[in-house]
């Protein structure tokens, strides 16, 4: 059994390199990218806390929509940059799950800071007011609860 984890630090740390079209006329990473930029910061954060990547929720028959999306722009990516997106899970007892993200350069310039907030559906779009019981199970496995 893992050991309750009080202070909430799940977290995960994921690389990913500047392609060219990602980049806009400006020689700068457009700012739509960043999105998916955390997208992949939360599939790498689900593989490494085991339960809770996107084919686990879909194996637990139920959705988990973004619903908001807030990204803080503070400095830009070029085309051939190494990026790292820091994915930290914020623990609450709603049916949702929370996201913080700050991504950085290769330089350990922060580039951006995000968050993203996930309800769960059923797989008719209905919301589920309580949490699913695969993610309760695995904030219990992960120290959450």
């Amino acid at each position: 059994m893992i050991e309750k984890n009080p202070n909430n630090n799940l977290q995960d740390i994921h690389e990913f390199k500047i392609r060219f079209n990602e980049t806009d006329p400006l020689g700068i990473v457009w700012h739509g990218h960043y999105i998916t930029y955390l997208e992949d910061g939360r599939e790498s954060f689900g593989k490494k806390y085991a339960g809770i990547s996107y084919q686990d929720i879909l194996n637990a028959g139920v959705y988990a929509p973004i619903v908001k999306c807030t990204c803080d722009y503070k400095k830009s990516l070029k085309f051939g940059d190494t990026g790292f997106v820091e994915t930290r899970f914020i623990n609450n007892p709603a049916a949702k799950m929370i996201f913080h993200y700050t991504i950085r350069n290769q330089h350990d310039e922060i580039i951006a800071t995000a968050e993203t907030i996930q309800v769960f559906t059923d797989l008719n779009g209905e919301l589920l007011l309580l949490n699913p019981s695969f993610f309760e199970k695995w904030k219990e496995k992960w120290g959450q609860i």
